[in-house]
């Protein structure tokens, strides 16, 4: 699925942004100004989603869901507040469109016959190289 396709829906209205002091280096701006931006979004309370979009999302982000069931997403690397909002809008998206993107089919495929020869030949050297370090016996 495309982020375009997601775009076009405009989440927004359902997104829940909250603000806190960054961590890290940055001096007197880290110190005084909320800069870091979380956002919030229930995936079982979206009615922009399908319901099999809803299950998709769950399963393969169950790792980034909270216990009630929100996705947070976190953005703290630009200096204002307005930035990372749009980082974490952008992060969104691109998360989403990944997760909603069909799983490519997997073409079983044979060994072509010089990969064959190739492994042959490779187990003859070795077991030469083994018969080689026995002892003799006479």
């Amino acid at each position: 699925m495309d982020a375009a396709i997601l775009q076009d829906r405009d989440f927004s209205p359902e997104f829940i942004f909250s603000a806190s002091r960054s961590s890290g280096a940055g001096g007197q701006n880290v110190n005084k100004v909320n800069t870091k931006v979380e956002l919030r979004f229930n995936i079982a309370q979206s009615q922009l989603l399908t319901d099999s979009e809803k299950l998709i999302l769950c399963d393969k982000l169950s790792s980034k869901l909270s216990g009630d069931g929100d996705l947070i997403i976190v953005s703290q690397t630009e200096r204002s507040q307005i930035k990372n909002k749009e980082k974490t809008i952008e992060k969104f998206y691109k998360l989403l469109s990944a997760a909603l993107k069909p799983k490519k089919k997997r073409k079983p495929t044979f060994p072509t016959f010089t990969s064959k020869e190739k492994r042959i030949e490779t187990k003859k050297a070795n077991a030469e190289k083994k018969s080689l370090r026995k002892k003799i016996d006479f």
